[in-house]
């Protein structure tokens, strides 16, 4: 067997060779490592090539998002496993051979994904159930969570934080997962409607909806740093998570949910623009001086949603 790695990158180079560096040890005879540079900057991609011979850069000149770059990864690759990847993640210990390991010995199995870490050490909750109204009082960064972590709808939506031995869960944060290219094939890969955030989500329910399991392997671990690139420009990243989130709701929800969705898509943006002032407050804040909003559209890295942008987007 063998596993193609998957990166997407936007001016994130440090990062990416700082991940580069980590996979490198892990890497076995016919694994690949293939790199979506969007807006690719030729001198830096180059050394980055240079240093990292085994990783296959593909520069873009335009950004088209986390979840196109994915696919146009998976398009180069030959292998039966792809593993997506953040750049701005450390992959530690034997990562690749164990997750591959566990799709191979559970055929019933397309997705697994490893313990998340943030950078100072604590468990990031990557594994969860599909959102629904609990997220609301259970998600990560919802106020009562914050506030009272232990209570119901928190581990009805937070799976894992001390499981031990692998878990079968709903879905899997795309910060680090593997799955069957086979699969990925089959459902035609990320939904591109989805610029970033959530599109992991929608992922591992259009695999649920085939019958195949979603299993969080804790075992083997990657750190996920989390925010490198995401100041090229945090309001429209606070925004597109808030429209992907209504995306997902149309695309998941029931009669009852088609109903209330003018509703849902009205709060989601009231509370994006709530947090687009606190991102931009806070950003006077640290800088001492005014910080007006970024242009749009070119300058966005599609991070994931567990980055430094959850303070202020989840």
């Amino acid at each position: 067997m063998a596993t193609s790695v998957l990166i997407v990158n936007f001016l994130a180079y440090e990062d990416l060779e700082r991940c580069l560096q980590s996979v490198d040890g892990q890497l076995r005879p016919g694994d690949e490592v293939i790199v979506i540079d969007n807006e690719s900057q030729p001198a830096r991609a180059a050394a980055v090539g240079r240093k990292f011979p085994f990783a296959t850069i593909i520069p873009s000149d335009v950004n088209r998002g986390f979840a196109a770059g994915m696919n146009m990864a998976a398009r180069h690759a030959r292998n039966p496993f792809l593993l997506l990847l953040n750049p701005d993640t450390v992959v530690e210990g034997p990562l690749i051979v164990v997750l591959e390991e566990h799709l191979s010995l559970h055929p019933d199995t397309a997705v697994v994904g490893p313990r998340v870490i943030n950078g100072d050490g604590s468990i990031q909750p990557s594994a969860r159930a599909f959102p629904g109204l609990s997220t609301l009082l259970g998600g990560r960064s919802a106020w009562f969570t914050q506030k009272y972590p232990d209570n119901p709808w928190a581990r009805r939506n937070l799976l894992g934080l001390d499981a031990r031995t692998p878990l079968r869960v709903e879905w899997l944060s795309g910060s680090c997962l593997m799955t069957r290219r086979d699969v990925f094939e089959r459902l035609g890969g990320f939904d591109e409607s989805f610029f970033l955030y959530w599109e992991d989500a929608d992922y591992c329910r259009r695999v649920a909806n085939l019958g195949l399991a979603r299993t969080y392997v804790p075992g083997v671990s990657v750190r996920h740093f989390g925010g490198g690139s995401a100041r090229y420009n945090l309001a429209r990243a606070i925004r597109e998570f808030h429209r992907s989130a209504y995306l997902l709701h149309r695309r998941q929800c029931g009669l009852v949910g088609r109903v209330g969705a003018p509703l849902v898509r009205a709060g989601l943006f009231v509370r994006g623009e709530f947090k687009v002032r606190s991102a931009l407050a806070l950003a006077r804040q640290s800088t001492g001086v005014p910080s007006p909003e970024p242009p749009p559209a070119a300058h966005l890295q599609p991070v994931r949603a567990e980055s430094h942008l959850d303070s202020v987007a989840t």
